[in-house]
C-alpha cells in the first residue's frame, strides 16, 4: 500500500467532488460519465478507481434485480395459474 508521502497524484478537491456528484444525479449522463471517468485518459486515478467501483456496484445491482424479478415473476405467474377461473364457471 502506498503512503501519502510517495503518492504524486493530486488530491481531488471538494469542488470537483460536488460537480462529480451533480453529474451523477443526471439520468443517462451519469452512466456515460462514469465510463469516461473510469476508462478515459488523463483522469485522476482516485476518481477513475471510484468510477470503476460504482460501475461494478451498478452491474451487481442489475444482476440482483434481474434475479429478484425472475423469482417473483415466476411466483406471481404460478399464483395466477392456480387461481380459480370465475369467468367460465356455470351460474346457478
Amino acid at each position: 500500500m502506498e503512503t501519502t508521502e510517495n503518492n504524486a497524484t493530486p488530491v481531488v478537491s471538494v469542488g470537483d467532488w460536488v460537480i462529480t456528484l451533480l453529474i451523477r444525479a443526471i439520468p443517462l449522463v451519469n452512466i456515460i460519465m462514469l465510463f469516461v471517468w473510469a476508462f478515459g485518459s488523463g483522469n485522476n486515478p482516485n476518481k477513475a478507481n471510484w468510477a470503476k467501483a460504482v460501475l461494478i456496484w451498478i452491474a451487481i445491482s442489475i444482476v440482483l434485480g434481474i434475479i429478484v424479478m425472475v423469482v417473483f415473476g415466476a411466483a406471481i405467474l404460478g399464483f395466477m395459474d392456480g387461481r380459480p377461473d370465475f369467468i367460465d364457471a356455470p351460474s346457478y
